[in-house]
């Protein structure tokens, strides 16, 4: 690791510290800094309040793990794709796994009748499948089609699982009541239990895909190279189709559909490092946490009191960045080239 990137790692992980605390602060209840330091000191007065360690333990505190665990897993999801693709553009929102995602609770919300987060997290789960499996095979993974076309078999399948879910939900008026506020993408409603239930398939696609690192690092070269070295292209993107798979479907079991963070995080880990991916992912993973507790923050201040959706500000900032990246042809998708 570089000397800038070390000095980047050790900011990023200050700059963590700090919105961990920051969010911790910030939200219901007039409660502040020196209540939690308080608090967390042990200060008999502030401990014998039932209030606030209700406010730390019940809302804030999931609220802040859940943003960490979400903004990792949609970050290491995004950057496992951009490179088993090679396109830079990759995200599971752009490419339609969170819409699949979206229309497999919905179909469990109507047919099932499912209430509890390992059943939003199994049909949610086999809904994310179905869309890498429906995003990646139609747009040419195994053969590399171009990147621009991937993108297009995103949008079309956006559009598709966007519709039947509409379809079932304008259908179904109690299950809409139920979906409606979920569906806004945002950690405002986590859940200790269901953190603790999703956090070991979420460590478990971690491992996943850091024993992947190598073989994706080589697959760069190209097919033909990697298979040169001992590398099995199929085989590693059956890989990343499972962990990309139980990272996006833990994080939309949690907090709903939240687009273009992946896209971001991954983005900006490839600026600090191009090549090595463990250390990208390491910084992919990183920044999706900065950015989601960063976005959450944001939208519990800004209009006190009341709250933003996490989706809707990450959307504001990462559709025009997208926009402007397209646009200056940084990515060459016209031309049906991709950056290695």
């Amino acid at each position: 690791m570089t000397r800038v990137q070390t000095w980047l790692l050790l900011g990023g992980l200050l700059t963590l510290l700090g919105l961990l605390l920051l969010s911790m602060t910030t939200g219901a209840g007039h409660y502040g800094g020196r209540d939690l330091l308080g608090y967390l000191a042990g200060d008999p007065q502030l401990r014998a309040d039932d209030k606030l360690a209700m406010i730390l333990h019940t809302l804030r505190g999931p609220r802040t793990l859940c943003a960490l665990l979400v903004g990792g897993s949609l970050a290491i999801a995004a950057s496992l794709l951009q490179n088993a693709t090679r396109n830079p553009l990759a995200e599971p929102g752009l490419l339609g796994v969170n819409a699949g995602a979206v229309l497999g609770l919905v179909l469990g919300l109507t047919y099932a009748g499912i209430g509890s987060t390992l059943g939003y997290l199994l049909w949610s789960g086999a809904g994310a499948l179905v869309g890498n499996l429906l995003v990646l095979g139609l747009g040419g993974l195994f053969s590399m089609g171009r990147p621009l076309q991937l993108i297009l078999v995103g949008v079309a399948l956006n559009a598709i699982f966007g519709g039947l879910s509409s379809f079932l939900l304008l259908s179904h008026q109690v299950v809409l009541d139920q979906f409606r506020f979920w569906d806004l993408g945002t950690v405002a409603g986590a859940d200790a239990a269901a953190i603790r239930l999703v956090t070991p398939l979420v460590l478990l696609a971690c491992l996943l895909a850091w024993s992947l690192c190598r073989g994706l690092t080589l697959l760069q070269m190209g097919d033909a190279q990697a298979q040169a070295l001992g590398i099995h292209p199929r085989r590693l993107r059956l890989g990343v189709l499972l962990a990309s798979t139980l990272l996006t479907a833990s994080a939309v079991s949690l907090a709903g559909p939240i687009g273009f963070l992946g896209f971001l995080a991954a983005y900006g880990a490839r600026q600090i490092e191009p090549v090595v991916l463990g250390r990208q992912l390491l910084f992919s993973a990183l920044g999706g946490g900065l950015l989601l507790l960063l976005a959450d923050i944001l939208a519990r201040w800004l209009i006190r009191p009341f709250e933003l959706a996490d989706g809707t500000l990450l959307a504001l900032l990462g559709a025009p960045l997208l926009i402007a990246l397209v646009w200056r042809g940084q990515h060459r998708l016209m031309t049906g080239e991709s950056t290695p």
